[in-house]
């Protein structure tokens, strides 16, 4: 085989030294014939537990050659092993070579080859020798098998949740030991099953809100790091792991309201909130309701449905912030009740985002005007600024007085200040005279303020408008 038969041809085509490649009489040529291998293929588990070939036989070897051997190698040819006979080839444990395959080959050579040293490669060799055919060995890793099934999707609600209907594909399965692994997404591990019906038994409620993921495990004996708390990155010994099925344990979800936000002024007549709609994509849970609370989450009412909530007359709550949130939740629930607090709920439930309900002071109307002066140098007042406050509410007054951008250039506290204000010291322009009422906590209520910046209670009368020429 290999280079030394195309020498050997070479040297009986010439005549040259009949010696050089066998022994015999001068006359005769004696070629090197390793023979043929018969067994195998083999195919191991690197597990950690010893794996040995046998039943191998050679036939066909003529006996031609100093010396024989056996050979094995990885399967790139590298040699990993000079057995000198097939007792010690059956004597090797081909768990030890870890992952891949081996080749035994059966050789016979003459005195003075080079090469055959483990760690060379068998197409280095020089000299005179044949290769019988090879056997395969491989040397397969553990395989977990695959998982299917899921992904599955479970509200913690304090109801069990279990999966079911996981299937594991054992066609190519190995290893001594097998188990069933659940983990968070960190990949640590919550539970340890032994088998699937344990797994179809766990209640994942139970773990709250989160990911899971289920793996099965194959592994040898000795396997360290398999206990609940250690993380799967951790193990340490011969293991494999399938694929992963994933479970997710969701929150609650009370959607996600739109409309508002709604601007009403308290004077006696009713004031309705209209056009909310519940974006219910995502929404989940047993029971569904709305809440109105105030600024410090003071339950004020229940209503069942939207329609409910669009009958509220927010005018007869008074001054004041409303808030409007839609509720999911499960039965237990407690402290869901008018004059509690939102902020004291227990059990499972949800809460939308909020609808803000403003329900502000009635500033009044104001009469006179409009007023329009020529800026000349001469003082200008404006009078006969008339005040109807029979239906105003609200703690506070002021007057304000801004520019036609709602820039706040003054905030006169009575009308006789307002009238003693000289519009033509302020130059040509537009300017409005407003009265005000308003709660405690409002801020941005200061001269080069806007109007528009103001955030609390409040309520602005019509305007007056002062034209400066």
């Amino acid at each position: 085989m290999s280079n030394l038969k195309t020498f050997l041809g070479i040297c009986v085509a010439t005549c040259l030294l009949a010696s050089c490649v066998g022994k015999g009489d001068d006359d005769d040529v004696i070629l090197l014939e390793a023979g043929t291998l018969s067994g195998g293929p083999f195919s191991f588990t690197v597990d950690g537990v010893p794996d040995m070939v046998s039943g191998i036989t050679l036939s066909g070897f003529t006996g031609a050659g100093d010396v024989q051997s056996y050979v094995i190698t990885d399967d790139a040819k590298n040699i990993l092993g000079i057995p000198p006979t097939l007792e010690a080839v059956e004597g090797v444990d081909f768990d030890a070579a870890g992952v891949g395959d081996c080749y035994i080959y059966h050789i016979t050579y003459n005195e003075g080859l080079i090469g055959l040293v483990a760690g060379e490669n068998l197409d280095n060799l020089s000299g005179e020798f044949d290769l019988s055919n090879f056997i395969v060995v491989n040397r397969g890793a553990l395989n977990a098998g695959e998982l299917s099934g899921g992904p599955y999707e479970f509200v913690v609600d304090g109801s069990p949740d279990m999966v079911s209907g996981i299937v594991l594909d054992d066609t190519n399965l190995t290893g001594d030991n097998q188990t069933y692994v659940i983990t968070d997404d960190s990949r640590n591990i919550l539970g340890i099953p032994p088998t699937l019906e344990a797994v179809e038994g766990v209640d994942f409620d139970g773990a709250g809100v989160g990911r899971c993921y289920i793996y099965h495990l194959t592994y040898s004996t000795g396997l360290g790091g398999l206990e609940m708390g250690n993380n799967l990155d951790d193990l340490t010994g011969l293991f494999d792991l399938s694929n992963f099925i994933v479970v997710d344990r969701l929150a609650l979800n009370a959607g996600v309201l739109n409309g508002g936000p709604y601007m009403f002024s308290v004077d006696g007549t009713p004031d309705r909130v209209s056009g909310i709609t519940l974006d219910d994509t995502d929404l989940n849970g047993s029971n569904q309701g709305y809440i109105i609370t105030d600024d410090a989450l003071n339950i004020l009412g229940l209503p069942p449905t939207l329609e409910a909530v669009e009958g509220v007359d927010f005018d007869a709550a008074g001054i004041g912030l409303c808030f409007i949130w839609h509720i999911t939740y499960e039965d237990g629930i407690m402290g869901l009740e008018a004059g509690q607090n939102a902020g004291d709920l227990s059990g499972y439930f949800a809460l939308s985002n909020a609808i803000r309900v403003y329900r502000n002071p009635n500033a009044g109307t104001i009469s006179g005007g409009p007023f329009t002066f020529d800026v000349d140098g001469t003082p200008d007042m404006v009078n006969g600024i008339l005040l109807d406050s029979s239906n105003a509410t609200g703690t506070n007054r002021i007057w304000v007085i801004t520019d036609d951008q709602n820039n706040i250039l003054g905030l006169p506290p009575t009308l006789a200040d307002v009238e003693g204000v000289d519009f033509d010291a302020a130059g040509p322009g537009v300017c409005f005279i407003w009265y005000m009422r308003y709660e405690d906590g409002l801020t941005g209520l200061a001269a080069g303020n806007n109007v528009a910046d103001l955030e609390g209670l409040y309520g602005l009368s019509n305007s007056i408008m002062v034209t400066r020429n």
